[in-house]
């Protein structure tokens, strides 16, 4: 045998029996993975934020089915308080794979009760309530009708609430803490804004949007040591919006491409079905084109465009400029097609703008 045959067999059973180790070691690394993760994930979920301003989207979707998007849903983060606009489905789900943790939030915030807006609720108030020994409802702000929303998830809840005091106790499960408590506000078009939150750092305001039929449906204004966010909720193009996001560092707006959603309904159609053909339709009357929410921002004076409830799904990043359409010439700032994760932060004290995102996994 040569010496470099010799040192060849050497490696290779070097080699063999450092793949060995690791097999054999596998399940522990394995463990030790898992450990790290969920240390990083019951962390401080603020920790390194500047004070300042935030949004994120623990919700990109809409309610035509989307394997990457949750239901509607954005959080806000101001300084380290934590607020929810609307519950879609599978929300709740990206907020915990986002480190937002349900405990934290202080408040949630509806912009109107179709049913893609809500559907998490129960599963966010039951959460909030177990993971943080909460000893108070959630507070929900939202239009006239939302204590109708609210008791009828308490309803549903009912049997759960007593399963769950019953085998963690009531130190553990504060029966005073189930639950959520409503905020109903009036508004109308035309009327005058709303204000929910009125302190020295931070105002939140509800405004009427056209949503259709739906009626009351809000937009909301967030605004924390001069940084602005505004969030349209459902809506056709508003001067309403429009006006009320003057000036702010991020609008988040929901976004409809006709030319992608007649794709849908021109396969719904060879296929004969036709309801849901129909629907498809109909929902092109009561929401906003990216073009249009682009040309919003643009006279607006906004600095960047988060498109959220996306419609419709997306499944390849190739048919973001389709869905786009001419946004990008209409709107001169930045345009953010959004995915579940997103996050904009907006320091305080500065006109920064800092882009980042929260990846959905545990590892």
């Amino acid at each position: 045998m040569t010496r470099a045959h010799a040192v060849g067999v050497a490696l290779i059973a070097i080699l063999a029996l450092g793949a060995t180790g690791l097999w054999l070691s596998r399940e522990p690394i394995a463990e030790g993975v898992m450990a790290r993760a969920y240390d990083r994930a019951m962390g401080d979920p603020f920790a390194g934020f500047p004070d300042g301003l935030s949004v994120a989207l623990c919700g990109s979707g809409s309610p035509l089915p989307d394997p990457t998007r949750a239901g509607p849903c954005t959080a806000v983060i101001a300084g380290r308080r934590l607020f929810i606009i609307d519950s879609g489905e599978g929300s709740v789900r990206s907020m915990v794979l986002m480190r937002l943790p349900p405990a934290r939030v202080e408040a949630l915030f509806l912009t109107h009760f179709h049913s893609d807006h809500i559907a998490d609720l129960g599963e966010l108030m039951l959460q909030r309530w177990a993971e943080g020994a909460a000893r108070s409802p959630l507070p929900i702000y939202g239009p006239t009708g939302v204590d109708q929303v609210v008791s009828g998830f308490e309803q549903a809840y009912q049997l759960d609430r007593g399963y769950r005091i019953a085998h963690h106790g009531p130190e553990v499960m504060p029966p005073s803490g189930f639950g959520a408590s409503p905020h109903p506000f009036a508004v109308s078009s035309g009327g005058p804004d709303v204000v929910l939150i009125d302190e020295p750092d931070l105002k939140v305001i509800a405004f009427p949007v056209d949503h259709g039929q739906v009626k009351p449906a809000v937009g909301y204004l967030f605004t924390y040591k001069g940084r602005r966010v505004v969030i349209s909720g459902d809506t056709t193009p508003s001067p309403r919006l429009q006006r009320e996001s003057a000036g702010a560092d991020v609008l988040v707006h929901e976004g409809l491409a006709p030319n992608l959603v007649n794709i849908q309904r021109q396969a719904a159609i060879a296929h004969h079905r036709d309801n849901l053909a129909q629907i498809l339709h109909d929902i092109l009357s009561y929401h906003t084109t990216p073009e249009q929410a682009s040309a919003i921002a643009q006279r607006a004076g906004v600095r960047v465009l988060v498109f959220t409830h996306i419609i419709p799904p997306l499944p390849l990043r190739t048919l973001e400029d389709p869905f786009l359409g001419r946004s990008r010439q209409i709107f001169h700032g930045k345009v953010i097609v959004g995915r579940d994760g997103d996050m904009v932060i907006l320091p305080a004290g500065t006109n920064h703008i800092l882009y980042t995102s929260r990846t959905l996994t545990l590892l």
